[in-house]
């Protein structure tokens, strides 16, 4: 048995009875009976499913393996049947919790499959085969050479200077997408049915109900979010891409047009970190190396995280419970194989809180652990709640909370905790925030490209004959990216990113983006920060941490303008945040840029 069999033998039980159920005689006290039943058989299965995931992540073998992957069957299974029953609810006045609760259990997957036995037994076949053909793929050089795995390619991408290989790896890998395109065409015409018989006019519609507002508006708030940020990335991609020209010459790079995509240090241009030694200004240094200071401080794993610890408690916090000190992996073991991905576990839903990292004394991991452990302390806040309810308001706010507290590592947080002795004078930060721009403003146009794609094929305003084109035309339009050669629609470059052939919503990463430095600045302001925002820090302020705590109490209980209104007096995301915390750059990328061909 695999995770891919896992999914696939869950996704048949859609096909076991029509989601069209008669209507039922049910009352309120069935649906607070059935939440009740529900909640606990999810909760301790969910319990059942991470503990074997964490013994599988930590302790890699066939058989820890096999034993997560059965776990995960059994609990996918029952939220479908689960959901199946929670339609026979609908028409009847709840209360608001139990009818939110319904909701959401109904809006818990994201494939729905036809009613029809052979058609859903289709469908979860090709979901399979797609994500098992991204798995297998690999890039081998024509005439010879060694096969390259994804990871092996991604750090070709992030290092090579040779623009001739980047290209030559770049389009090895997209050729992945190639045999998935017929599967792809056939797996929209199926999942899209198995939404309409959900009540939704399509999958992507299905997708975006689950924010508390129509689709179609969601959708229009997207797009709203984007036209605030736009000027702030053309200006980081006309800076950026003037320093690729003097790097490369202008018959690699155009001055005037879009910027190869293979030489962004990402096989999908999304994060454009990898080249920062490439386009950070000549005095970028920042007067102080953190790694450095962690070094020669002997700092432990132990002691990185009690560092990421004592922010929460300054802010009023509970400290963590002993027994995370006792179960969490802080440290690559010696004697077995696992997996480093930094993570951040609620094993029982309750108190029992890990992360898993293999810690290095750096400035990446000390930022690294302040996020994790917001995922930690926000999933604390929440185990009271009914299980539906042990969430984050929204899918955006687990990851914002998390880097909003990365946020307020700063060199003023660094002096209060005594790894600086004074901060360095802020105009000295420009390398800091272009490569925290190369980052999160780099991100945002692809945050948006993966699901405006997924959107427009499901919705059948992309024909499957124009895949290809209407990819490269939303990137275009987006990122100001292209391809290292012309693509044609006997390529399928969308099924080279894993989030398409798995069928994973994207859209939760770009709001992530946006809500930190919303969080961040509310929380400035309440703990009266004066300096610039990218310096503020709400290390030891308690009311911040009184007002973080209301909402991350709330989980998914209330819509999330409620929860973002119980953080920041706001009921919008408001994406001028992230402008106000990069205003610095933004002045000195237009100084950089005078004179220069600006977009594309």
């Amino acid at each position: 048995m695999t995770l891919r069999s896992t999914f696939a033998a869950a996704a048949a039980l859609f096909a076991a009875a029509s989601w069209l159920l008669p209507a039922s005689r049910k009352t309120p006290a069935d649906a607070r009976a059935f939440l009740e039943k529900a909640n606990a058989e999810l909760l301790k299965l969910s319990v059942e499913g991470q503990r074997a995931s964490w013994v599988r992540s930590t302790h890699i073998t066939y058989d820890t393996e096999l034993l997560a992957a059965q776990a995960d069957e059994r609990f996918i299974q029952a939220t479908v049947r689960l959901a199946k029953q929670a339609v026979e609810f609908d028409g009847l006045t709840l209360p608001p919790d139990q009818a939110r609760q319904l909701k959401l259990l109904k809006l818990s997957l994201t494939m729905a499959a036809p009613a029809n036995p052979a058609e859903s037994e289709e469908l979860t076949r090709i979901a399979s085969g797609l994500e098992g053909a991204y798995g297998r793929g690999k890039y081998c050089p024509p005439g010879g050479g060694d096969c390259m795995d994804i990871e092996e390619i991604g750090r070709v991408l992030a290092a090579d200077r040779d623009p001739k290989r980047l290209a030559r790896v770049w389009t090895g890998w997209h050729a992945v997408g190639a045999p998935m395109r017929a599967d792809y065409q056939r797996f929209v015409e199926l999942s899209n049915k198995g939404a309409r018989e959900l009540g939704f006019s399509d999958t992507g519609a299905m997708w975006r109900s689950k924010y508390d507002m129509a689709p179609d508006e969601f959708a229009r708030e997207l797009d709203r979010l984007w036209e605030q940020v736009r000027p702030l990335y053309v200006s980081l991609h006309a800076y950026v891409r003037k320093r690729l020209v003097e790097k490369y010459g202008a018959d690699v790079v155009p001055a005037k047009g879009p910027i190869p995509a293979e030489l962004l240090g990402n096989l999908w241009a999304q994060e454009w970190g990898n080249i920062y030694p490439l386009v950070a200004p000549a005095d970028a240094d920042p007067g102080y190396d953190l790694t450095r200071i962690l070094k020669a401080r002997n700092a432990t794993p132990q002691d990185m995280v009690r560092f990421g610890e004592r922010f929460f408690t300054s802010l009023g916090f509970a400290p963590l419970p002993a027994t995370f000190w006792e179960r969490s992996m802080f440290a690559k073991p010696r004697d077995r194989e696992v997996v480093c991905h930094a993570s951040a576990w609620d094993i029982d839903a309750a108190d029992d809180l890990r992360v898993k990292m293999c810690i290095d004394s750096t400035a990446e991991y000390f930022a690294t652990i302040h996020h994790e452990l917001g995922h930690n302390f926000y999933q604390r806040a929440y185990n009271k709640l009914p299980f539906q309810f042990r969430d984050s308001a929204n899918d955006g706010f687990h990851e914002a909370v998390g880097d909003t507290i990365a946020l307020s590592v700063t060199p003023e947080y660094l002096v209060k905790i005594g790894l600086l002795n004074s901060a360095p004078d802020a105009s000295k930060d420009i390398g800091l925030l272009l490569d925290r721009a190369l980052e999160k403003v780099a991100f945002l146009p692809f945050g948006l490209v993966i699901d405006q794609w997924r959107w427009k094929v499901f919705a059948g305003e992309v024909k499957p004959a124009g895949y290809n084109r209407a990819w490269w035309d939303l990137k275009l339009k987006y990122q100001g990216v292209a391809p290292p050669s012309p693509r044609g629609e006997s390529d399928f470059d969308p099924g080279a990113k894993y989030h398409v052939a798995s069928n994973t919503p994207y859209a939760r990463y770009f709001l992530a983006e946006i809500q930190q430095f919303q969080f961040h600045r509310a929380l400035a302001r309440l703990a009266g920060c004066k300096g610039p925002l990218h310096r503020c820090s709400v290390y030891g302020n308690p009311e911040a941490g009184a007002r973080l705590r209301k909402m991350l109490e709330m989980g998914q209980s209330r819509p999330w303008p409620d929860a973002m209104e119980a953080l920041t007096g706001e009921r919008r995301m408001d994406a001028t945040a992230m402008l106000d915390y990069f205003a610095p750059l933004k002045k000195w990328l237009d100084e950089q840029n005078a004179g220069s061909p600006v977009g594309w």
